[in-house]
C-alpha cells in the first residue's frame, strides 16, 4: 500500500540510511503492478514493496542504488517479449516505466515532501504528488477532485485517496477474519459493539474498537465518501440503529448480512422509521459477492471482494 511503502521509506533515513523511491509511472500491455507501485530501496540493501514480480525488481533496485551514488533521478523503461515476460514479472509481456527519485539528495525530493503525503493521508485529505520529468521540480496539491494518477505531458501525478474506513457493527466470527483481510489491504477497520465481553483486544488485536451501541458509536466516527459500513451482527436492533445512522450519510458502501427474506424485512422496518426507497436501494444485501460463501472465512473474502469491486469502479469513474 503506498502508505505503508513511504512510511518505510522515511524509516529508512531516520535510521541514517539513504534511501530512494522507486515509482511505476507507465505501463503497456500485461503488468503485475498498477501505475503508483512502489519501491523503497535503502542503500545498505534493504528494499520494501513492489512494482512487479521478478527479475525488474533486481534491475530498478540496481538503478535506485546508483541513484544513491549520483543524486539524480532516473526514468527506467522495460520492454519485454512475450517468451521472456514470466523471468521479469510480466505475465503475458509488456512495458514499464520506473521513475527513480533518491530522496533528500540532488534532484531528488525532500523527506518534507514524503511526510506532507503521509499527513494528508492520515488526515484524510486527498493529495496530488506531481514531478516534472525534465526539471525535476515538485508539486503537492490537495483537496478533490484529483488529477488521473499517470503522465501526462512531462509531469508524472501520484494522486492518494485517504485509506478505505470500514465500519463493522458486530465483533462477530465473521469480523475476526473480515478485519485483518482488510487490514492486508491496506483498508482500516472500526468495529462498533456494545457486548464488552465480543469487542476486546483479545479477539481483534490491534483495531479499534468501539463499545457502545451504534447511535452513540457512530458519533464518534466520521463517515466520508472513504467510509464503507457494514453490519454483521444478525440482531435488527444492532444493525437497525446503525443504518438509520447512515442511510443519508455520504459512505461509499453499505452492506448488510442476511439473507433475502431477511432483508426483506429489514426493508419494511426502514420504511417504517421514514427511510426512502432510495435510501434503501444503497443496501448491498446479502452483503458480498456472489461466491458461495457458507464459512466465516468464506463470507469474509466475499465481503473484501465485493468492496475491491466497488472501489475500482469508482476508482475508475474519478480517473485516480
Amino acid at each position: 500500500m503506498p502508505g505503508d511503502i513511504l512510511s518505510e521509506l522515511l524509516a529508512y533515513r531516520a535510521a541514517g540510511t539513504p534511501a530512494a523511491l522507486a515509482t511505476v509511472v507507465e505501463t503497456w500491455g500485461s503488468a503485475p503492478q498498477p501505475v503508483g507501485a512502489h519501491l523503497a530501496v535503502a542503500a545498505d540493501g534493504q528494499f520494501a514493496g513492489s512494482i512487479s514480480g521478478g527479475c525488474v525488481e533486481a534491475d530498478v533496485i540496481t538503478g535506485a542504488l546508483d541513484s544513491l551514488d549520483d543524486g539524480q533521478c532516473r526514468l527506467m523503461e522495460f520492454g519485454v517479449s512475450d517468451a521472456s515476460a514470466f523471468a521479469a514479472g510480466l505475465a503475458c509481456g509488456g512495458t514499464i516505466k520506473v521513475l527513480v527519485e533518491p530522496l533528500d539528495t540532488g534532484s531528488g525530493p525532500a523527506s518534507t515532501d514524503i511526510e506532507q503525503l503521509l499527513s494528508a493521508r492520515r488526515s484524510r485529505t486527498p493529495v496530488a504528488y506531481q514531478v516534472d520529468l525534465e526539471n525535476w521540480t515538485r508539486t503537492l496539491k490537495t483537496g478533490a477532485p484529483l488529477p488521473a494518477t499517470g503522465i501526462d505531458g512531462k509531469t508524472f501525478t501520484l494522486s492518494l485517496l485517504p485509506a478505505l474506513r470500514v465500519v463493522i457493527i458486530g465483533a462477530v466470527h465473521i469480523t475476526q477474519h473480515l478485519a485483518p483481510l482488510l487490514r492486508s489491504l491496506g483498508h482500516e477497520s472500526v468495529i462498533i459493539d456494545p457486548r464488552a465481553a465480543f469487542a476486546t483486544t483479545e479477539r481483534f488485536p490491534g483495531e479499534r474498537l468501539i463499545n457502545a451501541w451504534p447511535e452513540a458509536a457512530l458519533q464518534e466516527v466520521e463517515i466520508d465518501s472513504r467510509t464503507a459500513v457494514i453490519t454483521l451482527t444478525h440482531n435488527a436492533d444492532f444493525d437497525d440503529e446503525a443504518l438509520l445512522g447512515v442511510l443519508d450519510s455520504p459512505a461509499c458502501y453499505i452492506g448488510c448480512l442476511g439473507s433475502r427474506r431477511t432483508h426483506a424485512k429489514r426493508v419494511e422496518r426502514l420504511k417504517a422509521a421514514g427511510r426512502t426507497e432510495d435510501e434503501i436501494d444503497r443496501i448491498h444485501a446479502p452483503v458480498g459477492l456472489d461466491i458461495g460463501a457458507k464459512s466465516a472465512p468464506e463470507i469474509a473474502l466475499s465481503i473484501a471482494a465485493e468492496l475491491t469491486a466497488i472501489l475500482h469502479s469508482k476508482r475508475a469513474s474519478h480517473g485516480v
